[in-house]
């Protein structure tokens, strides 16, 4: 597998889509889907290669998420480094619907990682290298704010307003 990547413009600014790759674009599995800036995003590495064809799929999915005609993602995911309670935690952001949210609590609840749990929860989500396929932008606060967002919660916000959520109003003063 070769490691290879693209960048497409979209509301958030540049996104940068890394993924892996047999030379096909039926064997490319998304490794990331970045923004500028983010925390934790990925960086182009030495030996990457740039491959706009193989990922001609993916970018017509964020370009007609971004449109307002879909409100789903069919991608392959590649495996990558995570730990078994992360990739329960991101099973559960693949899982909310389109325009609905749920709180940290509400996820922890569902991977059975309550009370002290949420903030593992919290780590979990903020590492989730696929923004916006795997939506993470989707989970906010008990009190319904904006929490927490790797690529920042102005970002938060415009995924959230785009979707149609009743949140998008209560955004909180920070992060957290």
């Amino acid at each position: 597998m070769t490691t290879v990547y693209t960048r497409v413009a979209s509301p958030l600014g540049e996104l940068l889509l890394v993924g892996e790759s047999d030379g096909t674009a039926e064997g490319l599995h998304l490794v990331s889907l970045s923004v500028p800036g983010q925390k934790g995003g990925a960086v182009v590495q030495d030996g990457w290669l740039p491959a706009p064809e193989l990922f001609a799929g993916v970018v017509a999915q964020v370009e007609a998420y971004f449109a307002g005609r879909s409100t789903r993602f069919d991608v392959p995911f590649a495996e990558g480094v995570s730990t078994e309670f992360q990739r329960r935690v991101w099973k559960v952001l693949e899982s909310i619907p389109y325009g609905q949210t749920l709180s940290y609590g509400e996820v922890a609840a569902q991977v059975g990682a309550s009370g002290a749990g949420v903030r593992a929860v919290g780590t979990a989500i903020g590492r989730n290298p696929l923004l916006v396929v795997r939506p993470c932008h989707r989970v906010i606060g008990a009190d319904g704010a904006l929490r927490g967002y790797a690529g920042g919660l102005d970002r938060k916000q415009l995924l959230l307003g785009l979707e149609g959520a009743a949140c998008v109003e209560r955004v909180a003063g920070t992060g957290g």
